[in-house]
C-alpha cells in the first residue's frame, strides 16, 4: 500500500528546490571538514538539517560562521527566495562579491566578514532595501560604498580598502564616530572626562552596595523571570521551571557550537547546570509561527507525563553498534513504548518511531526521543483521527489511508525499526531498484525469508551475532508489521516475546500460513509493466519524510 502511494506521488512531486540549492551551495563552499552533513534523507531541509532555520517550511536563515569553508558562493543560493539571514563570517571564502545576491531582496542580515573576498561591492546590491545588518569587514575589498548602506542600522566596512572614514566623511562602522573639528574634539574630551569620573564614582558606589548586600545574604542566588500571561497557561508538576538567564548560562547563550539537533519547531543545545547536571535545551525557533507554540508546549506536556528510564533525557554521540547493543536497543525501545501505551494516563502515541528517534546515553542504553508528533489519547478511545504525519516507510497503512492512529501504528513503526536494527538499511531505499529488489525494506526482508537467505538479512558490518536471536527479532518485527492493526501484538506482548516468555512460536506459525495465502493470491493478480525510468523519475532516491500534513 505504501509502495502504491509512493508510485502515485513520484510523477507529481518535484524535487525539493531549496534542498537542492543547499546541496549545491555546500559543494561550492568546499566543506573539507564535513561540517554540513546535509543529505537527501528528507523531503525538506527544514526537517533536520543543521545550521538551517525555517519558517512555514521555507529556509529563512543560514548560520554558517566559522566552519573553515575555502570555496565560493553558488548562484543556487538565489533559489532560497525567503532567506532573511545569511551568516558566513570567519571562513576562508574567496572571489568577488556575487552580484546575484542583489536579487535576494528579503535579506535583512548579511555577514561576510573575515573572509578573503576581493573586488568592489556590486551595483546590484543597491536593491537590498531591507538590510538591517551588513558586515563586510576584514576582506580585500576596494572601491566605493553605495550611499544607502551608510543608513543601515548596523554596518561595518573596517579592515578593507573601501572608501569610507575621513576620506569620505562617512564612518567605516556604525559603531564608530565621524571625524570632528578641533573645537568639537575639545568638547568631546571634556565630556568623556566627566563621564569617566561619574562612571568611576558610580562603580565604587555599586561595589560598596554589592559587598554590603553580600554580607547580609544567607542564601544562594535565585534566578527568576517576571511572571507573565504564559505562566498561567503552563503548569506541569513534574518539571522544574528555569529562568531564561539560567538557560543562557547553561548553553553559553545558545552557542552554535553546542547545537546537537534541530527539528520542525526549534533547535536543541547541550548544556550544563551549576550542579554539573548535563541537560538538553530545546529552543522554540519562531514564537509567532502558526501552531508552533502550541506544538512546543504539547511536547513539554508529553515529556512531563512520560518520565521513565526509557524516555530520553540527553542525546549521546553516534557510533557503530555491535549485536549486543542493537539487541539492547530493541528491548529498551520496546519497554519505552509499552510504558507510553499502557502505563501513562492518558496514554501516549508517539507517531514517529524510527531508528533516528531512538537515542543512546553514555552507556549505550536506548531512550525514546522526539515527541514533536506525539499525541495524548484518552484510555477509553481505541484510536484518534489526526493529520497524517511521520516518516515514510514507518507509517502504518491504515494511518496513511484514513488518518486514524492508535497504539498499533506505533507497533508498526517499531517493527520497521527492528528490521533497520538487524539489517542496517533504510526503510525505503531506491538504490535497491538497481538490483531488481523491493524498495520497501519490509517487502525486501519477506523476499529474503522466502528464499531462506537469513545471512543476507543481517547487516554486513556485524561480524558476530547470535542467529537464534536474529531470527527471534525478525519474526517479532514481521508480526508487528502486519497489514491489519488487529493482527499486530500489543507492546506488552512484544516485550514478552522478546524475553522468550510469550507465544512467539504459535503466532509465527499463523503468520507463515497467512503469508503463504497472500503470496498465492498475489500470483493470481495481473502483473503491471514496470514504469521506473531513472532519467525521467523525479523522486528523491533516499528516505522520505512527511514533515507536514498530508
Amino acid at each position: 500500500m505504501i509502495l502504491t502511494f509512493v508510485g502515485i506521488t513520484s510523477s507529481s512531486t518535484q524535487p525539493d528546490i531549496e534542498g537542492g540549492a543547499l546541496l549545491q551551495l555546500r559543494d561550492s563552499l568546499k566543506d573539507s571538514s564535513n561540517r554540513l552533513r546535509w543529505t537527501r534523507d528528507f523531503v525538506s531541509p527544514c526537517f533536520s538539517w543543521s545550521y538551517v532555520t525555517c519558517r512555514d517550511q521555507s529556509v529563512v536563515a543560514l548560520s554558517l560562521a566559522s566552519n573553515g569553508f575555502t570555496g565560493t558562493l553558488s548562484p543556487s543560493i538565489t533559489k532560497l527566495k525567503f532567506l532573511v539571514t545569511l551568516e558566513l563570517q570567519n571562513n576562508s571564502l574567496s572571489g568577488t562579491l556575487p552580484d546575484y545576491l542583489g536579487s535576494m531582496v528579503n535579506l535583512q542580515t548579511l555577514n561576510l566578514s573575515m573572509n578573503s573576498f576581493s573586488g568592489s561591492i556590486p551595483a546590484s546590491w543597491s536593491q537590498l532595501s531591507n538590510l538591517k545588518h551588513l558586515d563586510l569587514s576584514n576582506n580585500n575589498l576596494t572601491g566605493s560604498i553605495p550611499t544607502q548602506f551608510f543608513s543601515i542600522p548596523t554596518f561595518d566596512f573596517s579592515g578593507t580598502h573601501l572608501i569610507c572614514g575621513k576620506s569620505l566623511n562617512q564612518p567605516c562602522s556604525s559603531s564608530s564616530r565621524l571625524p570632528v573639528t578641533s573645537s568639537k574634539k575639545k568638547l568631546r574630551n571634556i565630556t568623556l572626562t566627566a563621564t569617566c569620573v561619574a562612571s568611576v564614582i558610580l562603580f565604587l558606589g555599586a561595589m560598596v552596595m554589592y559587598h554590603h548586600h553580600r554580607r547580609r545574604r544567607t542564601k544562594n542566588d535565585i534566578f527568576f523571570d517576571v511572571a507573565g500571561e504564559d505562566d498561567r497557561k503552563i503548569s506541569f508538576g513534574q518539571l522544574k521551571r528555569f529562568s531564561l538567564r539560567e538557560v543562557q548560562l547553561a548553553t553559553d547563550s545558545f552557542n552554535e557550537s553546542k547545537l546537537i539537533g534541530q527539528g520542525g519547531f526549534g533547535k536543541v543545545y547541550r548544556g550544563m547546570l551549576p550542579d554539573k547536571t548535563k541537560v538538553a535545551v530545546k529552543r522554540l525557533a519562531d514564537y509567532f509561527s502558526p501552531g508552533g507554540e502550541a506544538a512546543f508546549q504539547r511536547e513539554i506536556q508529553l515529556i512531563s507525563v512520560a518520565r521513565v528510564c526509557y524516555i530520553v533525557d540527553l542525546k549521546a554521540g553516534e557510533e557503530g553498534l555491535d549485536w549486543p547493543t542493537r539487541k539492547r536497543v530493541a528491548y529498551g525501545s520496546a519497554h519505552g513504548l509499552e510504558y507510553l501505551h499502557e502505563h501513562c494516563n492518558p496514554k501516549i502515541i508517539h507517531r514517529d518511531l524510527k531508528a533516528a528517534n531512538i537515542l543512546l546515553d553514555n552507556n549505550f542504553e536506548p531512550v525514546l526521543g522526539d515527541f514533536g508528533l506525539a499525541k495524548l489519547v484518552d484510555t477509553s478511545l481505541t484510536h484518534v483521527t489526526t493529520q497524517v504525519r511521520g516518516t515514510m516507510g514507518h507509517i502504518a497503512p491504515e494511518y496513511l489511508c484514513t488518518g486514524k492512529s492508535s497504539e498499533k501504528t506505533d507497533v508498526f513503526g517499531y517493527g520497521i525499526t527492528l528490521l533497520e536494527l538487524v539489517t542496517g538499511q533504510r526503510a525505503i531505499d531506491f538504490s535497491r531498484l538497481e538490483e531488481e529488489e523491493n524498495i520497501l525494506l519490509l517487502d525486501h526482508i519477506k523476499k529474503l525469508l522466502r528464499e531462506q537467505r537469513l545471512r543476507d538479512i543481517v547487516d554486513s558490518n556485524l561480524t558476530t551475532y547470535d542467529s537464534e536471536e536474529v531470527e527471534t527479532i525478525v519474526q517479532v518485527a514481521l508480526l508487528c508489521t502486519q497489514g491489519t492493526p488487529e493482527d499486530r501484538p500489543a507492546m506488552s506482548e512484544v516485550v514478552k516475546m522478546l524475553q522468550g516468555t510469550g507465544s512467539l512460536a504459535e503466532k509465527w506459525v499463523e503468520w507463515e500460513q497467512l503469508e503463504e495465502v497472500r503470496n498465492k493470491e498475489a500470483l493470481l493478480l495481473p502483473t503491471l509493466p514496470a514504469t521506473w525510468d531513472e532519467e525521467e523519475s523525479t523522486i528523491d532516491q533516499e528516505s522520505i519524510s512527511l514533515s507536514s500534513a498530508r
